[in-house]
Order: structure tokens, then C-alpha cells, then sequence
């Protein structure tokens, strides 16, 4: 650990924790606005702006900790169910300094995520629950109603220190908030004996789009290398940098990305719940352009919903020159989106180099390449068929008709080695299709209380240290590209499918089909030779439809799968809006919606 001493106003040594971090930024930067939360309460335009300079989040996480001390022992957990905002970055910043392995979770208020909420409570046995007085008498309703461990339920908001710092800030949150330290809490009194950088510091909860959640094991060594990380792929200047994000806090990018990267880099952080983004995005594009050298990050689908969301007219009053650096990552990027995002928002003096693709996994922390910034998107078009052959072949005039598709570079590592891996174990060469594994100071330390899944995924006692993220890519000219899940892949006569592309085949040719709801999968033929094709996808909120749009629907979709995928469609379902399941960071969760398909839990089949 890093002492008080050896700190400069130019920021602490490479390996200091976050606490570490934050005290020295307490200290030499004491008034100057660390993270904002914005509001948007009744529809308001501008929203409600609170803000913590940081100072006061340095005695707002050591409140926490204080009574922390106090219900829980150092490698306990604490789990934080509350909602996103100022509370939620006291309380995990507070675990770190109490020595308390926290827990990043979400309040019972997250609809249709409350068996996921109790399923990770019983699995990581916490000592308390972090909320707020608001959420708090939901939060002991669902542990009576689920039979969980009563434990101590301890709002933030009501420890001592919680209203140091707040501020309306009506300047659209440019304003400095000038707190005052409550005695004993100030960065003075010196460092304070912590976990070492091998401890646990939280456990990162995946979002279960493949399989059932577990909880990865992030150090704090790891966290602090995967911010730095962070920092050198997309932060050009900390100085005038500001990161501004929607993406929950529970969800490993908005954690690293909304609390672990601005702590690092001293430079301050704005937040707005992800509801608030859901039901008018025009609120995040009007933040982004608030603040100079704006960095911020979204999953694919987002920009698309910009895009069908955001009015001309709100168009033209954005100021989106600001921007820096918009992260797509979280899943393939489709550089159809990418062009319809750029030519929406470029009246609002968007750069068209603003958009940077990225690939991560929760068992890295979460970044592990990214393009360079400045450069334009990098898309290759490859010859279908030798994709699915497990080859990556640039696809030319000379092919004729031959169906191509576009990958999106996703850029190189940062600080870290990747390789890419065949079934047999060999490393395979540039061109060829295998497994994207990964090493580096960033992998985190396995699976909570799943030592099998450990050694199997982490290569833990294997005599290796490889991370086995279980997605499948190539390089292509040095550079990544993610081709999907290998758990999500269809395997039809030898060849790969992947489901993403033939997602996009079906919302091209129905427009009945809402846009990124929708999830094809393989199911075991009724002779049980073989997988066939299923797709479920909602229809449009606007539809209403007719036995005949769905035969039509049907025509379609197996015309366009046979021709472009050679494949033979065994069902659709046109399901209505909400039917198709989503993990709760908004991706849409194949295995849970293929296992509710044989369970027929859309209806007899």
C-alpha cells in the first residue's frame, strides 16, 4: 500500500488501491467536483444536479466504512442494493476502505430482475445490506418474502456524513460544490491500515446472458490496473476529461468506467439512472454535450435507440463537438449502427472518430482491447461461407453473389496479451476463428465459491494463466475481431451460425420485429439428429398482429435465413413487448429465452 507520503498532487504511484486514490485526491483537491448525479424528476428538462467534491466523498466512504466496522469483519460481504447515484459510490468506496468485499447488486425496484437479486444474495451470504432510507422497506420485504438471512439493512443516506457535500448545482452541473470536512474525517489524519492489493475488493456479478450469474472475484490490484488500462485507451488529458454514464453501477463497465477510472485519473464523473435514460435519451445526448472531452460508453443497441428515440428538432439543439470518446461495447458492434449513430447526430458536431469499439468481459474487470482514438471505424466484410468455416476471408468485388458479413475491428489489447485458440488447445494463427483468451494484471482471481469453474475458465493450477472468455474472434492486420459466444453458437451440418447475424437477417426483413429484441438459438431437432433454428422476437408496441402478418412474417424469415445462412428455420415467435427475457444490464439473454422456449413458457408449441 501506498503511503499518505509518497503522494504528489499529480496523483499517487501506479499501484495504490482506490482508497488510496481518493484520499490523495481528497487532499490536494479537496473542493474541486469528483461525481455529480442527475435527476430527472417530473419530466424536468435540465434535471436535478447534485454534486460531491472530493473531499466530502472521501467522508462520505469513510462514514460508510465506520459503520461498516461495526456489523461486518474485513473479507465479509456487503451487498449494495440501492439505487444509482451518490450513495451508491460512498457505499462502494466505503467497503474498499473497510476492508469488506463488496457486492454491487441493485434494488428490488429493477423490474423482472427480483429471482436474479435474491439468487445472488443467497449465493455471496452478505453480512449487511447498503441502501437507502427510500429503498429500504423493499429490501427487508423481499429478504422476509425469500427466506433470506435477516441481516443489518443500513441506509447511506442517513449515516453522519451524508449530506456533506450536496448541492443543487443549476449550471448544469459545471458548478463546484464547496463542502466542509467533518472532524476526523479529513484526509489528514493520515492512512489507515486496509486490504492488501491481492484481497478481494468486490465481487462482479455477470450479467448471466449464457448461463447462470456468477460471481467473479476482482482484487484490488486488478481494478486499479484495469482503470489504468481504462485511462491510457481512452482518456487523452485527465485534466479535461469528464465521464458521463448511464450504464448501471452494478454492471462492470459502468462500475470501472463510472467510479474506478475517475477516482484513478482524479477527474470527475457524472451519472444518470439507466431508466431515466430508457425513457428519454435525449437526456444522456444533452449531458454529453455539457462537459468538455466527454468519454462515455453504451451496448450496441443503445445508439440505435438514439437514433429511433431522439427528434430532428432535439437534434439540432445538441452540442455534441464536446464529446471525446463514445465506448460501444457489451456486445457485437454492427457498424450499420455505428454509420446510422454518426450521420444522425453529425448536425450536432458529433466527429465522426468519436465512436470506439471495445471488447471486455466481466472475468478481465471488464476492458481488454479498444481502437485508437481518432481513428475511424475499421470494418471488414467477410465471404460468409468461409466465416462459418471458421476462416476470416475479405470478401471482394470478384465474389459475386456471394453473402458477406461485416465485422467491426474492436482494436488491439491495452496493457494486456491476447491470443486466439483452436478446440485442440493450439494457438491459431491471423484469419482463423477460435477462442479469445487473455492475460494480464487486470484478470481477476476466479469464481466466488466455484473452484471447478475457476480452473476450468481462469486456467488457475493448470499450468497456464490464460482467461478463457468463452467468445470466439480472429486478428485481422493485428486487430480484434469478436465473431460471438462460442456457448451461443448454432452448429448445423459441421458449420458455424452465429446467432447475432442471423438476428439482424430477421428485423431486416419483417418490420413488424422491434429492433435488438429478439434472440435465435438452436433447439434438438424433433428426430433428434441435429439442431434447427428458433427465433422469438417481439413485435413492434405500435403492432397488433394478424394470424396473416405472422404467416407472412414466417415466409419471410425463412427465405431470407435459407438464402443468407443456408440454414432451415424451424419456428418463429412473434412474442409481445417485454416477453423476450434481458439480463439486467439490458442485453438480451438467449439462454434464459431458449430455456423458457422448451419450458413453453411462450405458449404451447
Amino acid at each position: 500500500m501506498t503511503s499518505g507520503a509518497a503522494m504528489n498532487s499529480a496523483g499517487p504511484a501506479a499501484e495504490a488501491s482506490l482508497t488510496d486514490h481518493l484520499r490523495h485526491w481528497a487532499e490536494h483537491r479537496p473542493q474541486q467536483r469528483a461525481f455529480s448525479h442527475v435527476a430527472f424528476p417530473d419530466r424536468s428538462f435540465g434535471g436535478l444536479h447534485r454534486t460531491l467534491g472530493w473531499r466530502a466523498l472521501d467522508a462520505r466512504a469513510r462514514a460508510v466504512a465506520a459503520r461498516l466496522a461495526t456489523v461486518a469483519s474485513p473479507g465479509e460481504r456487503a451487498a449494495l442494493v440501492l439505487p444509482q447515484g451518490l450513495d451508491y459510490v460512498a457505499g462502494f468506496l466505503g467497503c474498499l476502505y473497510a476492508g469488506v468485499i463488496a457486492v454491487p447488486l441493485f434494488g428490488p425496484e429493477l423490474p423482472g430482475h427480483g429471482d436474479r437479486l435474491a439468487a445472488v444474495l443467497a449465493d455471496c451470504e452478505p453480512a449487511c445490506l447498503l441502501t437507502d432510507s427510500t429503498a429500504a422497506p423493499a429490501i427487508r420485504d423481499l429478504v422476509r418474502e425469500r427466506r433470506l438471512p435477516d441481516v443489518p439493512v443500513l441506509p447511506v443516506d442517513r449515516l453522519p456524513a451524508a449530506r456533506d457535500g450536496f448541492g443543487p448545482d443549476g449550471d448544469g452541473g459545471r458548478s463546484v460544490t464547496r463542502p466542509g470536512a467533518r472532524p476526523g474525517s479529513s484526509p489528514e489524519s493520515g492512512p489507515r491500515p486496509g486490504p492488501g492489493p491481492d484481497d478481494i475488493a468486490y465481487l462482479q456479478y455477470t450479467s448471466g446472458s449464457t448461463r447462470s450469474p456468477a460471481g467473479v472475484m476482482i482484487s484490488h490490484a486488478n481494478v486499479v490496473a484495469n482503470a489504468h488500462q481504462a485511462l491510457e485507451a481512452f482518456v487523452a488529458d485527465p485534466r479535461t476529461s469528464t465521464t458521463v454514464g448511464w450504464l448501471p453501477l452494478f454492471h462492470d463497465m459502468g462500475l470501472v468506467l463510472s467510479i474506478a477510472a475517475p477516482v484513478v485519473g482524479g477527474f470527475p464523473s457524472v451519472l444518470m439512472d439507466p431508466g431515466d435514460f430508457l425513457r428519454d435519451p435525449a437526456r444522456w445526448l444533452r449531458l454529453l454535450g455539457s462537459y468538455e472531452g466527454t468519454i462515455s460508453a453504451a451496448p450496441n443497441f443503445a445508439y440505435d435507440y438514439c437514433v429511433a428515440r431522439t427528434a430532428p428538432e432535439d437534434v439540432e439543439e445538441l452540442r455534441l463537438d464536446r464529446v471525446r470518446v463514445l465506448i460501444n461495447g457489451s456486445e457485437p458492434v454492427r457498424a450499420g449502427t455505428v454509420e446510422r449513430f454518426r450521420k444522425a447526430f453529425a448536425p450536432a458536431g458529433l466527429a465522426p472518430t468519436a465512436h470506439c469499439p471495445a471488447y471486455g468481459l466481466a472475468e478481465a474487470t471488464v476492458f481488454v482491447t479498444a481502437s485508437p482514438l481518432g481513428e475511424p471505424l475499421s470494418a471488414v466484410a467477410c465471404r460468409a461461407d468461409a466465416l462459418a468455416a471458421g476462416r476470416i476471408e475479405v470478401s471482394t468485388a470478384d465474389d459475386g453473389h456471394t453473402e458477406s458479413a461485416v465485422l467491426v475491428s474492436c482494436g488491439t489489447p491495452v496493457g494486456q496479451e491476447l491470443r486466439i485458440v483452436g478446440a485442440d488447445g493450439g494457438v491459431l494463427q491471423a484469419g482463423h476463428v477460435g477462442e479469445i483468451q487473455v492475460r494480464g494484471p487486470n484478470i481477476g482471481l476466479g469464481y466466488w465459491k466455484h473452484a471447478g469453474q475457476t480452473a476450468e475458465t481462469f486456467g488457475f493450477g493448470a499450468g497456464e494463466d490464460w482467461l478463457r472468455t468463452g467468445d470466439l474472434g480472429a486478428l485481422h492486420e493485428g486487430r480484434l475481431l469478436v465473431t460471438g459466444r462460442l456457448k451461443d453458437v448454432l452448429v448445423v451440418d459441421g458449420r458455424n451460425h452465429y446467432p447475432q447475424d442471423i438476428e439482424e437477417t430477421v428485423q431486416s426483413v419483417v418490420p413488424l420485429v422491434r429492433r435488438d429484441h429478439l434472440a435465435a438459438f438452436g433447439v434438438t431437432r424433433p428426430d433428434a439428429v441435429g439442431e434447427e433454428l428458433v427465433v422469438v422476437a417481439e413485435h413492434r408496441r405500435d403492432a397488433d398482429p394478424t394470424a396473416d402478418d405472422l404467416r407472412v412474417a414466417e415466409r419471410a424469415v425463412r427465405a431470407a435465413v435459407s438464402a443468407r445462412h443456408g440454414l432451415r428455420l424451424g419456428s418463429l415467435l412473434l412474442v409481445p413487448p417485454g416477453s423476450v427475457p434481458r439480463t439486467s444490464s439490458g442485453k438480451v439473454s438467449r439462454a434464459a429465452t431458449r430455456k423458457r422456449f422448451l419450458d413453453d413458457g411462450f405458449g404451447p408449441r
